[in-house]
C-alpha cells in the first residue's frame, strides 16, 4: 500500500511539472508573438537621428527593417540573419534616403498641390451627376416594370397568345429593375462619402503658407524636435519600402496615407570609383574633355553638370578627374618622371630656375623671400616670382649667399 501511495504521489507531481512547462511554452510563445507584432507596427516617434524609423520595409524580403545607431547610423533588414544566420539582407545609409523623403514630403505639402484639390472636387461632382442620372433611370425601370404588370393583370386569360407577351415583357422589364438594382448596391459599396469642401480664400492662403515656410521651419533645430519631425512625416508616409537595385543606387518606395506610392531612386555614396553606375561614361568623358584641351577644375564642373559624382560626394572632384587621366597615362605636359613642371618666361627668370643656376634648393630662396631678405612681388597674371634675366641678377644672389649683403630688393 505505501508503495503504491508513493506511485500516485510521484505521478501527480510528475503530471504538475508537466504542466507547469507546457504552461511556461505558451507563455514564451505569446511574449515571442507579441515582440513580432510590436515589431510589426510603427510605434511611437522618438528622438533617434534616423526619420523613418518603424515606416521602412526591406524590398528584398518585404521584412521590416530597423535602425542601428552604433557607429554610423544605417538602415538594417535583419528578419533573415535573425532566423537563418549570413549577412544582413539590406545594410543602408540613413541620410540619402531621409534627405529624399523629406525632399518628397515637402513637395507633397507644395502649393500647387491645392489645384489637384479642386480638380478632385471636380471629379467628384461629376460623380455625383452621374450618380443622380443612375437614379433617375431606375425610377423609370420601376416604373416600366409596373407598368407591365398591370398590363399583365388586365390581359384576358383566353387569349394565350396576347398573355404569354405581356407575360415575357414584364419578366424582361423585371430582370433589368434587377440589373440596375445590383449595380446600385455596388455603387453605394464604393461611395466614399460626401464630396469634400470647397477651400476658401483663407484656407487656400494658409497652406500656401505652410508650403513657402515648411523647408525653412524644418531647418531650425530650434522650432522641430526629431520627435517632432517624424510625427510631421508619419501624417501623410504610411510606409517606405527601400531595395538597393545597384551599389549607389535606392529604389525607394513611397506609400502614402489613402494608398497611392511614388517611386524614386536615391543616390548614395561608394567604396570604390567603379562602383559607380556611370564610371566607364566618366573615365571616357575624362579622356575626351582632356584631349579638347580642358583642365581638371573644368572636367569636374562638367562631369557634374551632367550628372555625374564622385564615390563619397554629391559632385565630381578635381582629384577624381585626375586619378582617371593618370590611370589612363594622360599628364599634363610633357614632363620627366619625378620633375616638376616648370614655366618659362621670356625676359625673366622663374624661381626654380634661379635656384638651379645657383645650385640652391628652393625653399632656400622661399625662406628667405618669407623673411624679408629677398623683396619681390608675385606677378598677378602668372602666379609666379619673376626676376630680370641678366647676369647681374644671378651675380646678387650670390652675394647674398656668400653672405655679402643682407637684403635684395626686385
Amino acid at each position: 500500500m505505501d508503495c503504491l501511495r508513493v506511485r500516485a504521489v510521484r505521478g501527480k507531481e510528475s503530471i504538475a511539472t508537466n504542466k507547469s512547462s507546457l504552461s511556461t511554452g505558451i507563455l514564451q510563445r505569446r511574449d515571442n508573438h507579441a515582440e513580432y507584432e510590436r515589431k510589426m507596427t510603427r510605434g511611437v516617434p522618438r528622438e533617434g537621428k534616423a526619420l523613418l524609423a518603424g515606416l521602412l520595409y526591406c524590398g528584398e524580403c518585404s521584412h521590416k527593417m530597423e535602425v542601428r545607431y552604433s557607429g554610423a547610423t544605417r538602415y538594417l533588414c535583419a528578419s533573415l540573419k535573425r532566423r537563418y544566420g549570413g549577412a544582413f539582407c539590406q545594410n543602408l545609409p540613413v541620410e540619402p534616403v531621409d534627405a529624399a523623403m523629406v525632399e518628397a514630403f515637402v513637395e507633397a505639402l507644395c502649393p500647387v498641390e491645392l489645384n489637384l484639390y479642386e480638380k478632385a472636387m471636380a471629379t467628384r461632382q461629376e460623380m455625383a451627376s452621374a450618380e443622380q442620372a443612375r437614379r433617375q433611370q431606375l425610377e423609370r425601370l420601376h416604373y416600366q416594370a409596373e407598368l407591365a404588370r398591370r398590363r399583365f393583370e388586365r390581359a384576358d386569360p383566353d387569349n394565350r397568345l396576347v398573355a404569354a407577351e405581356l407575360e415575357r415583357r414584364w419578366e424582361v422589364a423585371l430582370r433589368e429593375l434587377r440589373r440596375a438594382e445590383e449595380s446600385e448596391a455596388v455603387g453605394d459599396e464604393h461611395e466614399n462619402g460626401p464630396a469634400p469642401a470647397k477651400l476658401t480664400e483663407e484656407l487656400k492662403a494658409a497652406f500656401t503658407d505652410i508650403g513657402r515656410r515648411l523647408p525653412e521651419v524644418w531647418d531650425a533645430d530650434s522650432l522641430l524636435s526629431r520627435r517632432q519631425r517624424k510625427a510631421l512625416l508619419r501624417c501623410l508616409i504610411e510606409k517606405v519600402v527601400l531595395r538597393r537595385i545597384a551599389p549607389d543606387k535606392i529604389q525607394t518606395r513611397i506609400v502614402w496615407e489613402g494608398g497611392l506610392s511614388t517611386t524614386l531612386e536615391v543616390l548614395t555614396t561608394v567604396g570604390s570609383f567603379f562602383d559607380l553606375s556611370g564610371a566607364e561614361e566618366m573615365e571616357r568623358l575624362v579622356v575626351k574633355f582632356f584631349k579638347e584641351g580642358k583642365t581638371d577644375r573644368q572636367i569636374a564642373r562638367r562631369l557634374t553638370e551632367m550628372g555625374h559624382r564622385s564615390p563619397q560626394r554629391q559632385q565630381v572632384v578635381r582629384s577624381a578627374v585626375q586619378t582617371i587621366r593618370h590611370r589612363h597615362g594622360l599628364l599634363c605636359g610633357a614632363r620627366v618622371k619625378g620633375e616638376s613642371r616648370e614655366h618659362h618666361v621670356p625676359g625673366y627668370l622663374t624661381l626654380p630656375e634661379v635656384a638651379r643656376r645657383l645650385e640652391v634648393p628652393k625653399h632656400w630662396i622661399y625662406n628667405h623671400i618669407s623673411n624679408g631678405a629677398i623683396q619681390v612681388a608675385k606677378d598677378e597674371s602668372m602666379g609666379l616670382y619673376l626676376f630680370p634675366d641678366d647676369p647681374a641678377t644671378i651675380e646678387r644672389f650670390r652675394e647674398l649667399k656668400a653672405g655679402k649683403v643682407r637684403k635684395l630688393r626686385f
